[in-house]
């Protein structure tokens, strides 16, 4: 879609300027209806006193229909109308809708009734669950976020904390409340800049939230805004009225447009990201450097001593890494596997670098819902070429003879093991009347890009790296593989990978911190200069990390370094699922058996993605390494 539009810019030489889809400002005049739209229902950490809810658990990861049936919230005139949204913004869970609440340019309004509404109790027990379970409801105007002005625990900065409680669980004397207050009154706050003779732009949009009996217990049909008994929602009545009121206030605001989405955006102690990344690259680059020398030392005095041999002798005494320059190109173990595996890391890597880059350019702005989702999954397709290549050529430089068995797994494997945990998952969300549930024709526009792009280009990729055919081995393979010693407990593949992990996963662990709590959270991640500086550090890291095992295990005469280099690359992956479950340990609440399936799946996911990708990055590392040091050596 972007290069479409960039395309587009370029064609038409009149135009001047050109905004990303979703994100041109849109100018209102004096009294002009602003209409306001509703998103899904998703749950927050609130905890009393707890300026940033620090102290509080999110208890469910399940998204809820704004309009659905249970909650009774107020439809617009001929009912609830969905904006279509992007593929990344339905995959994350976007549900966009019409509403009723329209407020008008510069006219402040006070107690406006938006509806009345019959809650029988069956769901005001189900509301309650809701407000028990922290659930914030999100609306947005011009397509920015109502949010609700917060301070930050630490910085005692204000801050724009998006969405706003459905409900109430303590009274102002911090008492617990039984049942729970819904909050029906809104007092509604919107930020305008001046653009010129009465043209107005919105730059903000917060809202207070409260629980107003406005109808005196359901006596009334017109709203009293003015009353002061809260609205509980008594479970035993066979039905009870209540009326959704909002207040309109319009502030003058000399934030202009360009600039309105820094309050939501704001990097709370910017120090701690910092801090962090400088420890992470002074230790990177210590670890790079002492590894450079150590490596570079005892392989260049092995070089020199395997070389420095009179030609007289007949009899040279070899020991180290030299004993198996005839078995380190031997083909290893299901060969076809691991150049899967490695194509498919290799397209990830360039997924997450063009990502990486687009986000740093600004074109994976918040403003723009979904795009980031959008550009991985579409660069994810796009790259199927690389995939293809680079498994074909491994392939054949491991010896293998069955290279179409090796592009129809490059094509289906990874994509068909994702769908499939989307499938299931998908299950549990339609169960659980989620929104964020995967529409069906979402599912099908997944199956095309898979099939009609991905696919064609895996095969495509595969006939080019046929065609230049394998890297040419530094040695010769003998014919009968020498015999391998007993290997050292710490050198064994699978001990060395989670010894290995533990670097890469440190040098990601705050950034990864903060990811999580905007993927399982609901605070929204863009610090994307500190995330591209943690990729390339923790890159950095597995590279020197893996080259170093490789190493000590070809010292050790154990030739089978292929597989050893993989694993040892996604060791950090096997910290990340224990990390996981160690945030859900102590972020999450969750209840019910779907939720936990729900997380589990997600973090398995995130898991094999790490794994893949980082493995790729160490067995690369690692190839380059062995094939430098091989060749420098003479065999005789």
């Amino acid at each position: 879609m972007l290069f479409v539009v960039t395309l587009i810019t370029i064609a038409i030489p009149s135009a001047s300027a050109w905004y990303l889809p979703g994100s041109a400002p849109r100018t209102y005049t004096k009294g002009q209806a602003v209409p306001f739209s509703v998103n899904a229902l998703e749950p927050m950490a609130m905890a009393p006193g707890a300026g940033t809810g620090s102290n509080a658990h999110i208890k469910s990861i399940i998204n809820l229909d704004y309009y659905n049936e249970h909650l009774h919230f107020c439809q617009p005139k001929g009912g609830p109308q969905a904006k279509s949204e992007g593929l990344g913004s339905v995959l994350f869970g976007d549900r966009i809708y019409n509403s009723p609440i329209e407020p008008r340019m510069l006219v402040n309004e006070t107690c406006v009734q938006v509806c009345t509404t019959d809650v029988p109790s069956e769901d005001a027990k189900y509301i309650n669950e809701k407000i028990e379970d922290q659930y914030a409801v999100r609306w947005l105007v011009d397509g920015l976020p109502v949010a609700t002005k917060k301070i930050a625990d630490r910085t005692h900065e204000f801050f724009y904390a998006i969405g706003f409680p459905l409900g109430q669980l303590y009274d102002e004397a911090n008492m617990g409340l039984n049942p729970p207050a819904l909050n029906n009154h809104h007092d509604i706050y919107i930020e305008y800049h001046k653009k010129g003779e009465n043209e107005f732009r919105v730059v903000g949009a917060t809202v207070i939230p409260s629980s107003i009996d406005s109808l005196g217990g359901g006596r009334d049909t017109n709203a009293d805004c003015s009353r002061t008994g809260i609205l509980q929602l008594n479970q035993n009545l066979q039905t009870q009225k209540i009326a959704y009121t909002y207040s309109a206030r319009w502030i003058e605001s000399s934030t202009p447009w360009a600039t309105r989405w820094d309050n939501y955006l704001r990097v709370f102690d910017p120090r701690i990201h910092w801090f962090a990344l400088i420890n992470s690259i002074i230790i990177v680059a210590f670890l790079v450097l002492m590894v450079g020398m150590i490596l570079a030392r005892s392989v260049s005095r092995d070089i020199s001593r395997y070389n420095a041999i009179d030609l007289d002798e007949d009899v040279q005494e070899e020991y180290g890494w030299k004993l198996v320059h005839a078995d380190v190109n031997r083909t290893p173990p299901r060969p076809t596997l691991l150049s899967t595996m490695i194509g498919t890391g290799t397209q990830l890597v360039a997924m997450s670098l063009v990502t990486l880059v687009f986000a740093l350019l600004g074109f994976l702005s918040p403003s723009n819902r979904g795009s980031l989702g959008t550009v991985m999954v579409v660069t994810w397709c796009f790259f199927g070429g690389v995939a293809g290549y680079f498994s074909s050529r491994i392939y054949i430089s491991l010896g293998g003879d069955n290279w179409k068995q090796t592009a129809f797994l490059t094509a289906i494997l990874f994509p068909m093991i994702i769908f499939t945990n989307i499938l299931s998952l998908n299950f549990f969300l339609l169960v659980s009347n989620s929104s964020g549930a995967v529409p069906f024709g979402t599912l099908l526009a997944l199956i095309a890009l898979w099939f009609l792009i991905n696919v064609p280009l895996v095969l495509i990729g595969s006939v080019i790296g046929i065609r230049q055919g394998g890297w040419k081995n530094p040695t010769k393979v003998n014919t009968i593989p020498r015999q391998i010693p007993p290997t050292i407990w710490y050198l064994r593949p699978f001990t060395s990978a989670i010894m290995a992990g533990i670097l890469p996963f440190g040098a990601a662990f705050l950034e990864l911190f903060f990811v999580m709590n905007s993927l399982f959270g609901t605070k929204v991640y863009y610090a994307f200069g500190f995330l591209t500086l943690t990729f390339v550090v923790t890159a950095l890291t597995t590279a020197t990390v893996t080259v170093l095992y490789v190493y000590f295990a070809l010292c050790a005469e154990d030739y089978r370094w292929q597989w050893r280099a993989f694993l040892t690359g996604g060791g950090s992956a096997f910290w990340l699922f224990l990390y996981g479950l160690f945030y859900w340990m102590t972020r999450l609440d969750l209840d019910g058996f779907s939720n936990r399936v729900l997380y589990l799946g997600y973090l398995s996911s995130l898991t094999l993605l790490a794994f893949l990708l980082f493995g790729t990055i160490g067995w690369l590392a690692s190839f380059i390494a062995i094939r430098a040091m091989y060749k420098s050596v003479r065999v005789d």
